[in-house]
């Protein structure tokens, strides 16, 4: 019958296609969230997707706070990055060592109020940028502020060289260090103050364990509904 000698050939084209098709790489967990509060999302093209706690961060991923909202973040070398409300995050780039340790993580941090606390990795390996700076770490604990035309790095622990998209540098080395970028009218400028303007530590006790410090094998739920008047939550 003339139907063998079509689907013969039909067949083996199948089989080639399924040879040579490239198989679909499985997206990258590089972290999970550990608190959080109120409307904290995953952006994807033109929809969101709401995050709870325990779900896995994954390379390449836009993370968004709404109004009255805050959410931690544990990566997997145990990176602590706490949002405060109304920011966005996005995940750039994360190549691993090993399971636990980065050789190159790039974190954007587009608008609002960021907690960062390095993990595990060597501290050469973090790039921290915003529209306006590019922020280097040395074993640290930064408080970092991004707004429209300005942005505004604490540092709370540690050291950090902090530059422009001028290429003006400068380095903070004690805590209360703050390097402040502003842009105006095509013009970038950057300068020191141990006088800070703002700190992350006034978000800190809106939410329970918003400013904790935990170990990615550790990370666990917590409740948002726990009171902590006296900021201990945030080490004061």
């Amino acid at each position: 019958m003339h139907w063998r000698h079509g689907f013969f050939p039909i067949l083996a084209l199948g089989f080639a296609a399924a040879l040579t098709a490239r198989p679909v790489q499985a997206q990258t967990r590089v972290g999970e969230a550990a608190v959080v509060k109120n409307e904290v999302v995953r952006v994807a093209a033109s929809s969101t997707t709401q995050i709870s706690v325990g779900d896995a961060l994954l390379r390449d991923e836009v993370v968004r706070t709404g109004l009255n909202s805050a959410t931690r973040l544990v990566m997997a070398d145990s990176t602590n990055l706490s949002l405060g409300p109304s920011a966005t995050i996005k995940l750039d780039r994360t190549v691993f060592d090993d399971e636990h340790h980065y050789r190159d993580v790039a974190i954007r941090l587009t608008s609002g109020a960021f907690r960062f606390v390095t993990g595990h990795s060597d501290k050469a390996a973090y790039r921290i940028t915003t529209p306006l700076a590019t922020i280097g770490v040395r074993g640290t604990v930064l408080d970092i502020l991004s707004q429209r035309g300005r942005t505004t790095v604490v540092l709370q622990e540690g050291a950090s060289t902090v530059c422009s998209t001028s290429q003006q540098c400068l380095d903070l080395t004690q805590p209360g260090d703050t390097a402040i970028i502003t842009s105006t009218g095509g013009r970038t400028t950057i300068q020191k103050t141990n006088n800070a303007p703002w700190t992350f530590a006034a978000i800190c006790s809106t939410s329970a364990g918003l400013c904790s410090v935990t170990q990615y094998a550790d990370a666990t739920p917590v409740s948002p509904s726990v009171d902590d008047p006296a900021g201990i939550l945030c080490g004061r």
